[in-house]
């Protein structure tokens, strides 16, 4: 074991799968400038190298657990955590998402700060059992203030002081670093660099609602620039359903459906502006992507979207397609002034709401922040 006198946080994760890698690295990036080392363990995947480099953790520990094995009581990777937890004299631990942290409050004594990044982790009654047994170490923190509130409804007695909310952030120099120039995230894209473009990306699930996106685009291309395409990145059980749609709906040859593209934001520069359609998303990171790339924003009114765009961007009505279709037929009006003004406030809004510094300063700020000082 380390001295006593170092100073150790241990960060819990459940796995490294799509925005969960970036949420380690954010949470890390919490630490940086202070005595405190950072050492994160991802509960399930293999280990990988090019994962626990991306992390910035002073050390990343892989546990290899099958998604199998953490069903049920998960009493073999609760010996496993507990004998990681004695290496190192750690004074807090961070979790995200509910396994990890049931896995923690059951393994360790340490506070514990559980980070939420959706809806409906605690509308189980063991859940709920079990975050009111260890709640005088146990802090909840929402990604988003809508999360907050659904977190609230299933907890309702939870003591206000243990609940706080710590938006999703990015590394806002290295993203815009990352960027590829207009012309040539068009032509990665294969499409006219002349093109007025309408982008999304997401999975092609029921939650991000590009039904909703192909009717709104539908409804609004007679009022749109001649040469509007719409580019949907992402694959997912609906695929094929929504191709369909967007031939019903007359628009099959406007639409581009990429399919999983690795590093998506990097394109961003290719869009003209940029569509979150969730009925209901929690955060919604690919927003602050976008932000970060100069694109104007529309996003749905439901969720923790609004809290991301604020009055920075457009706002339709969830699931409303001629809702939408108005938003999209405002975006295609805009002068070069009206972007370039939208771009300077995303700019700030970045800067003071969703970069690493915002999130550190707010972190430091938290009151009773389980001893960590």
């Amino acid at each position: 074991m380390t001295s006593s006198n170092e100073l150790r946080v241990l960060q819990f994760c459940y796995g490294y799968e799509g925005p969960y890698l970036d949420s380690a690295r954010q949470y890390a990036s919490l630490f940086a400038g202070t005595p405190y080392k950072v050492t994160t363990v991802f509960l399930t995947g293999r280990s990988n190298a090019a994962v626990a480099a991306a992390c910035h953790c002073d050390e990343v520990l892989f546990m290899e657990c099958s998604r199998r094995a953490v069903r049920g009581f998960k009493l073999k990777a609760i010996r496993d955590f507990r004998k990681i937890a004695a290496t190192r004299d750690f004074r807090l631990c961070i979790t995200h998402r509910t396994k990890p942290g049931y896995i923690a409050c059951m393994a360790t004594d340490l506070p514990i700060l559980s980070v939420h990044h959706t809806y409906g982790d605690f509308r189980r009654l063991s859940r709920q059992v079990y975050s009111r047994a260890f709640r005088h170490r146990l802090h909840l923190l929402a990604v988003s203030n809508s999360v907050k509130e659904d977190i609230q409804t299933s907890l309702p007695a939870w003591p206000k002081e243990r609940l706080h909310t710590l938006f999703n952030r990015i590394d806002v120099a290295a993203i815009k670093r990352s960027l590829y120039p207009r012309e040539e995230a068009r032509e990665r894209l294969g499409i006219a660099g002349d093109a007025w473009i309408v982008g999304h990306v997401g999975r092609l699930h029921p939650d991000k609602d590009q039904a909703t996106l192909l009717r709104g685009f539908a409804a609004a291309k007679p009022n749109l620039p001649l040469n509007s395409v719409l580019v949907i990145c992402g694959t997912g059980r609906l695929e094929h359903d929504l191709k369909s749609l967007a031939a019903q709906l007359g628009i099959a040859d406007q639409v581009v459906f990429t399919g999983q593209i690795h590093d998506a934001r990097r394109l961003f520069k290719a869009f003209d502006v940029f569509v979150l359609s969730s009925s209901r998303e929690p955060f919604g990171t690919v927003l602050i992507e976008a932000m970060a790339a100069g694109v104007p924003l529309i996003s749905s009114d439901g969720g923790g979207a609004p809290e991301v765009v604020g009055e920075h961007g457009q706002q339709f009505t969830a699931k409303d397609a001629l809702s939408l279709a108005a938003c999209l037929v405002t975006a295609s009006e805009y002068s070069d002034a009206q972007i370039e003004a939208l771009r300077s406030e995303m700019e700030n809004r970045l800067q003071q709401q969703f970069s690493d510094d915002a999130a550190r300063n707010r972190f430091w700020s938290l009151p009773a922040l389980l001893g960590v000082e």
